[in-house]
């Protein structure tokens, strides 16, 4: 223990509703409804929100018909309106200023900003408290919605993977001005670059996750990860995208940095999103960090199955042109992210 560690900030209550853009959105929303298991709550012109049901909010995530997929944005709710205002005056302070944006499906109003790497993200405290109608009230009265038992079932979003051209230099901006922790990080073999770091604002081992970005793109999306309960959900996910004809990309299998359990597949849109059970908590205020060097890593302590090379290099918007030092980074496999 370190006697003289900083006051922690505690400003970040959990990561919240979120936004993805996809070209083909009539089939983006029927992955979500149908192999998913979210209801569809609303749509406001190109915009569509759905809900998974262990969700205290209204809604989960919106999808936005684009020219192409990728993230629309991130989002964290706050401890406190105290909290946002404290988190907004950091921003502005700091050289990353951003804008309110007007509530959204009673979510709101929020502070809209980018990452280093170019990442939209939203900071806000309001929130509507979803009320389950009477068709879909549960038995149970602390639980939000009744068991929908469609698709996957997912209960929540559970963590966003981001591909980072600076993973190190993302990282320190949340944990400088958020205080968020880092569980575990891949060190280069320069001593300087991050090849990932995984982070949350709680105890749950990761909400946000920043990977080593291989093309000349910047601010892309990897995955966004929802929760089912057990290892057998995430099996049984499997055996539904399969039949679906939804491109598995990797997994069944465990994860080594967390040690969740997965599924990855390609919505039809072309985003990544994956199905996840498991993980550690971390109760311990004070735990260190574990830093993975480039060696250790290759070792691949975990166990699964190989993924494919392009598990490394896809991410939305979809960009082919490789970076110079795209060799450099290290294989991040077979279970990592």
């Amino acid at each position: 223990m370190t006697a003289d560690r900083p006051e922690p900030i505690h400003d970040l209550a959990h990561l919240g509703i979120h936004g993805i853009l996809s070209p083909t959105p009539d089939e983006t929303i029927g992955y979500f409804h149908d192999l998913l298991g979210m209801d569809v709550v609303a749509q406001d012109g190109d915009s569509t929100y759905l809900r998974s049901f262990n969700t205290y909010e209204t809604w989960t995530i919106k999808i936005t018909a684009a020219d192409r997929a990728g993230l629309e944005y991130v989002s964290w709710r706050m401890d406190s309106p105290q909290a946002l205002e404290r988190r907004v005056r950091w921003l502005e302070e700091n050289g990353f200023a951003g804008r309110w944006v007007d509530p959204d499906q009673g979510i709101g109003p929020a502070y809209e900003f980018l990452d280093p790497d170019g990442h939209p993200f939203r900071i806000y405290w309001e929130t509507e408290v979803y009320v389950a109608p009477d068709d879909k009230k549960p038995v149970i009265p602390t639980n939000f919605q009744a068991y929908v038992g469609r698709g996957a079932n997912v209960k929540h979003l559970d963590h966003v993977n981001l591909l980072a051209r600076d993973v190190r230099r993302c990282r320190q901006f949340w944990e400088d001005g958020f205080g968020i922790r880092t569980y575990e990080t891949i060190l280069m073999p320069d001593g300087v670059k991050e090849a990932g770091a995984w982070m949350s604002s709680t105890l749950q081992g990761h909400e946000l996750i920043y990977t080593a970005e291989k093309t000349t793109g910047s601010g892309r999306l990897h995955h966004f990860a929802y929760a089912v309960e057990s290892r057998e959900e995430v099996l049984r996910a499997a055996d539904i995208m399969a039949d679906a004809r939804i491109y598995i990309e990797a997994g069944p299998s465990k994860h080594t940095a967390i040690q969740g359990f997965y599924l990855y597949t390609r919505e039809p849109g072309g985003n990544r999103i994956e199905v996840a059970n498991g993980g550690y908590f971390r109760f311990a205020p004070d735990a260190e960090t574990y830093v993975w060097t480039a060696d250790e890593w290759k070792l691949k302590p975990g166990w699964g199955a190989p993924i494919p090379p392009e598990f490394h290099v896809y991410g939305t918007p979809v960009v082919e042109e490789l970076a110079e030092d795209a060799a450099q980074v290290p294989v991040l496999g077979p279970a990592d992210l």
